[in-house]
């Protein structure tokens, strides 16, 4: 198997960082990674790869993220959704040290969606 080269490798990278622009924007998060997926997957394999594991990842976080907002009542919630923000933020640049380094990267906690 050829070595990725240095573009398909700053793509995948891009995949998981663009997940920081839901900091930012409301469903960033999502929309980064989706975006860069859909339109570089067919040209560099390891974009795919990349691209879903964050998609996945992302999605995962979504839903833990709605999971805690309804326990905001019962205060519970606030703590876990700034765990929440710190787990995701910290995940990703680990992500991206790894896809920048040319290793494969699983999110810990992430749903299987897209296969």
């Amino acid at each position: 198997m050829t070595e990725p080269s240095h573009e398909e490798v700053n793509w995948a990278t891009f995949c998981h960082l663009s997940a920081l622009a839901g900091y930012f924007i409301p469903f960033g998060h999502i929309l980064g990674p989706l975006a860069i997926w859909l339109l570089k997957k067919d040209f560099y394999p390891s974009v795919d790869q990349h691209g879903k594991e964050a998609l996945n990842f992302q999605i995962s976080i979504s839903i833990y993220f709605l999971a805690a907002s309804a326990l905001v009542v019962i205060l519970i919630g606030v703590p876990l959704l700034i765990g929440l923000a710190v787990f995701n933020f910290v995940m990703i640049i680990i992500a991206a040290v790894k896809c920048k380094n040319g290793q494969a990267f699983r999110y810990p906690l992430s749903l299987r969606l897209l296969k």
